[in-house]
C-alpha cells in the first residue's frame, strides 16, 4: 500500500468515443487534441501508481449509490451512431471487490445506504478517458454510481464518506464535464459562449477557494452565472461534487483549461 495520500480528480471525459475517431463536421479536426494530451499526462502528474481507482461517472445513475464489486469488467458502449470500430474498443481492467467492500463500509458508517452490482459494464465515462490516463488497463477499477435525485448535498456527502480511501492507495476520480450542454456543442452561439465563460470562471473560483466556502458554493451551483445553461441537467457536474467532498480541507487546483474548438470553456481540477 502506498504511504502517500492520493489526490482526487475531476476530469472532463469528452464526447462519446471522441479520442478514437475523427471529429465530424462542423467540429475542427483538432477539437479533442488538448483534452487528450491532458489525460495522457495525468498519471505522470500524480507521480506514483495507485493500487486501485474509484470512478464516479456522469453516465450511471441509480436510486441509491451502487458499487460495482465484480472481480472483472465488461464494457458498456452507451453511445450511439458512432463508427463501428468504436464498439470494438477494449479496456480489460480488473475489478477490486476488496475496495468495493471497503467503500460500501465507509458509506454505511456515514449512514448512506448502498447496493452492489456485478453485471453492468464500465460505461464510456470510465473506459474512454482511462484508455488515455492508464492505457495498459493494469490498475483495478471500482465504479460508483450517482444517486438519481442528483442532489449536490448528497454527492458531497458521498465524497466525504469515502475520503479515507485516499490514504489506502485509491485514486478517486470524478468523470464528467465542467460544461455539458449538447445544444451548445452542436451550435455554439453567443448565448452559450458567454454562459460557458461565466460558469467556468465561477466554477474555478469556487473549486480553488477554502473548503468551507467551496462546498457551500457548490450546493448552490444552479444560481451561478450561466449555471443552468452550462448544465441543463447536472449529471455531468455531480462527479465533481464527489471529488470535492473527498478532498476534505484540500484546495482545488485547475489543471486543465481550454476553449474547446476555440469556443466553449472547459476545465479539469485536482484536489490535494
Amino acid at each position: 500500500m502506498t504511504s502517500e495520500r492520493l489526490p482526487t480528480l475531476f476530469i472532463p471525459h469528452g464526447g462519446g468515443p471522441c479520442f478514437f475517431m475523427s471529429p465530424t463536421s462542423p467540429q475542427p479536426p483538432s477539437i479533442w487534441d488538448g483534452l487528450a494530451a491532458h489525460l495522457h499526462g495525468l498519471a505522470a502528474s500524480i507521480g506514483y501508481r495507485p493500487e486501485a481507482l474509484l470512478v464516479v461517472s456522469g453516465h450511471w445513475e441509480t436510486d441509491i449509490p451502487t458499487v460495482h464489486d465484480a472481480a472483472s469488467h465488461s464494457l458498456y458502449f452507451d453511445y450511439y451512431n458512432f463508427p463501428a470500430h468504436t464498439y470494438q474498443l477494449t479496456y480489460p481492467a480488473a475489478g477490486a471487490p476488496n475496495i468495493a467492500a471497503r467503500a460500501r463500509a465507509l458509506l454505511a458508517e456515514a449512514g448512506i445506504p448502498t447496493a452492489s452490482e456485478t453485471s453492468r459494464g464500465l460505461d464510456h465515462g470510465v473506459f474512454i478517458p482511462l484508455k488515455l490516463v492508464y492505457p495498459d488497463a493494469d490498475i483495478p477499477i471500482v465504479q460508483l454510481s450517482l444517486q438519481a435525485d442528483l442532489s449536490p448535498q448528497y454527492h458531497l456527502a458521498i465524497g466525504r464518506a469515502i475520503a479515507k480511501l485516499r490514504n489506502e492507495g485509491v485514486l478517486i476520480i470524478g468523470s464528467g464535464m465542467s460544461f455539458h450542454n449538447m445544444s451548445a456543442f452542436r451550435d455554439p452561439g453567443t448565448r452559450y459562449l458567454e454562459a460557458s465563460e461565466k460558469f467556468d470562471s465561477w466554477l474555478t473560483e469556487t473549486v480553488t477557494s477554502a473548503s468551507h466556502s467551496r462546498d457551500e458554493s457548490l450546493l448552490h451551483w444552479v444560481e451561478a452565472p450561466g449555471g443552468r445553461i452550462a448544465h441543463p441537467r447536472e449529471e455531468h457536474l455531480l462527479p465533481l461534487m464527489v471529488a470535492a467532498g473527498a478532498a476534505g480541507e484540500d484546495r482545488g487546483t485547475r489543471i486543465y483549461a481550454e476553449r474547446l474548438g476555440g469556443r466553449l470553456a472547459l476545465s479539469g481540477y485536482r484536489f490535494g
